[in-house]
């Protein structure tokens, strides 16, 4: 178990907890700190005072599922908040070592290659590993990029002025973003290349340091998304996760427009220029004016 992680995890939804939503008196909810106190979680949980502050020092050890439930109901966690609560207590994969480069089969590449809407593919620590013509059209310039170069995270926090000009919705992603780290932490604690990852990233830019000391988790899965193309104007966007079943950590992202919008014909029109003009990434950069 991380004990650090686990009991940073727990005092940060502690004091993110509004005490009215647990039905304490309103009396009860007037105090200078924010959040629950630490005998308050205690009693909503069903333990002791004295084993959460164990859990919140990283002292505890062999956290039983009951609980972690109990903490989870107590602390209103939502489903991946309580994956990750329980991936910090009882990691099934530690990484202690570097790990391969990934690698896309061959089919995986065609198939986003016979989509007709921008298709990705993610893999650890949301690296790009693969797209298909559209999808290296709408935003960032995958193409031009060294592969170890290829990670959202990075393209967004530390290179914020062109993040910031393709992505009119730039904080929101920003959180999701490090939302989705903070689940790929839980399920591979101690893995060296995330660590440093994390490390570039906090050196690198307050926004990221902020957003990481949230505690913050969701799961890459689905939403809506605005993008800014310097070709054909601003996107609005649904994504959604595919992972792929025999490689789990891997997935397919596919983004689409609603039927008939403006977004629909405007995809249109870049997959067209796309197909007839071989519109490339140094042209995108030229019509906004890079």
């Amino acid at each position: 178990m991380d004990g650090a992680d686990l009991g940073a995890f727990l005092k940060a939804r502690r004091a993110a907890l509004d005490p009215r939503d647990v039905g304490l008196p309103q009396g009860v909810t007037r105090r200078r700190v924010a959040g629950l106190r630490r005998e308050e979680l205690a009693q909503l949980a069903g333990i002791s005072v004295d084993y959460l502050t164990r859990l919140e020092q990283g002292r505890a050890r062999n956290v039983s599922d009951e609980v972690l439930d109990s903490l989870a109901r107590a602390l209103r966690l939502n489903p991946d908040e309580c994956s990750y609560l329980h991936n910090l207590a009882s990691p099934r994969l530690r990484r202690t070592g570097r790990c391969p480069a990934q690698q896309v089969r061959p089919a995986v590449q065609q198939l986003l290659d016979a989509m007709t809407v921008p298709a990705f593919v993610f893999g650890r620590y949301l690296d790009v590993l693969a797209w298909n013509p559209m999808g290296g059209a709408i935003a960032f310039d995958f193409g031009s990029l060294p592969p170890d170069e290829r990670n959202l995270p990075t393209l967004f926090f530390l290179n914020e002025d062109e993040a910031r000009a393709l992505h009119p919705e730039f904080d929101q992603v920003c959180e999701e973003l490090v939302a989705n780290l903070r689940a790929e932490a839980g399920r591979c604690p101690g893995d060296p290349r995330l660590a440093q990852l994390i490390g570039e990233l906090s050196l690198g830019s307050d926004l990221f340091r902020r957003l990481w000391a949230g505690h913050h988790v969701r799961e890459k899965a689905h939403g809506h998304k605005r993008i800014h193309n310097p070709l054909v104007g601003e996107l609005h966007l649904r994504y959604e996760t595919l992972r792929l079943p025999d490689e789990p950590d891997q997935a397919i992202v596919t983004y689409t427009a609603e039927p008939g919008s403006d977004s629909e014909r405007a995809l249109g029109l870049l997959a067209s220029w796309l197909a007839t003009d071989d519109i490339d990434q140094a042209t995108l950069r030229r019509a906004a004016g890079g």
